[in-house]
């Protein structure tokens, strides 16, 4: 079974600042801060939709800095939770939360309410990017922090944003770098989307700031994705969830419904062009070998890399075999 959350948005409750580029409401599409029933009821749900395979899934806490907010309230939230752990209904809690808002005493208790994996939003590495953001925490607390989660046994995620105000590519190369070195079991990768009623919304309609388009932002991802999984770390996200409050409010960014598909496509297309480059031999037409499952992403979204291939000088055929390994290919 692949792994699973049982998600719960707690939007914008606890963060102490107001990032440049934040409106959790309308990335999560909720309003009101959920209650402990509101809790309950969802790990009941989703114990019966799963029909008892709950062995990797966990009750995760989404959308605002977890550790900030309230302690009774956090508590609550907890207590709510911990039963469906304790009795081994889900594997453990995940919570998101900022890198200045984790100390020793708030890792006791995270612990004794069965909490196993611990996501911080780093965003950046690079300190003048966190502070044009208004991040209000630096690089180095990242480190500590990543540091201590790992020292007292959790699951470290990490989450990165890349087209911040201020930063580049390469910034957000040297960023996954600094991250990497951190040693995560796993990453999000957020493409920065201008959202309205956002410090970087009126900089974008004032015409201060641009992010980077959607192709420049595929090709970034698509490298860092290859980056991170060399580096044996999982990129368990790689863009926003869609919601309807997401489209409404979004002003420009490099969004995408399918985003991590684009960027695995686009990887793909790297592979093979490069394979088709150390062996000239094959010309002409070629049949590129592909899982099932892998198979529209080597096509590319309306068959661009097909398109790509053939300005190459290559007519490119796609044959599904079920004996290639998924996303890989072989090619006659």
């Amino acid at each position: 079974m692949k792994h699973a959350n049982v998600a719960i948005f707690v939007p914008h409750n606890g963060c102490p600042h107001q990032c440049s580029f934040c409106n959790q409401r309308a990335i999560t599409g909720r309003l009101a801060q959920p209650s402990p029933r509101e809790v309950q009821n969802a790990a009941e749900i989703a114990k019966n939709s799963l029909r008892g395979n709950t062995k990797n899934a966990e009750i995760a806490f989404f959308g605002g800095s977890f550790t900030a907010i309230e302690p009774g309230y956090m508590v609550s939230l907890l207590e709510a939770a911990e039963p469906f752990v304790k009795d081994g209904t889900f594997a453990g809690i995940r919570i998101s939360t900022r890198p200045d808002c984790i100390d020793e005493e708030i890792l006791k208790l995270l612990k004794k309410y069965g909490v196993t994996s611990i996501e911080l939003g780093a965003q950046s590495m690079d300190d003048r990017v966190l502070r044009l953001n208004r991040r209000g925490h630096t690089a180095q607390q990242v480190a500590a922090a990543a540091e201590l989660i790992k020292s007292h046994g959790f699951t470290l995620g990490l989450q990165m944003m890349t087209g911040l105000y201020g930063d580049t590519a390469e910034g957000s190369v040297l960023t996954a770098k600094k991250l990497a070195a951190l040693h995560p079991e796993n990453m999000r990768i957020y493409p920065t989307v201008i959202m309205r009623g956002t410090e970087l919304g009126d900089r974008y309609l004032s015409g201060e700031y641009q992010t980077l388009n959607l192709e420049e932002t595929v090709q970034l991802c698509a490298g860092l994705l290859d980056f991170f999984e060399d580096q044996g770390i999982r990129v368990i996200r790689l863009g926003l969830h869609s919601s309807p409050e997401l489209e409404r409010d979004m002003l420009a960014g490099p969004w995408h419904p399918a985003f991590r598909e684009l960027c695995e496509s686009a990887r793909l297309l790297r592979r093979i062009s490069a394979y088709l480059r150390q062996n000239p031999q094959l010309k002409d037409s070629i049949m590129i070998k592909v899982n099932p499952k892998t198979a529209s992403k080597a096509a590319g979204q309306k068959k661009c890399n097909l398109a790509a291939l053939a300005q190459l000088g290559y007519c490119a055929k796609i044959v599904q075999d079920s004996g290639v390994e998924e996303n890989c290919f072989t090619i006659e």
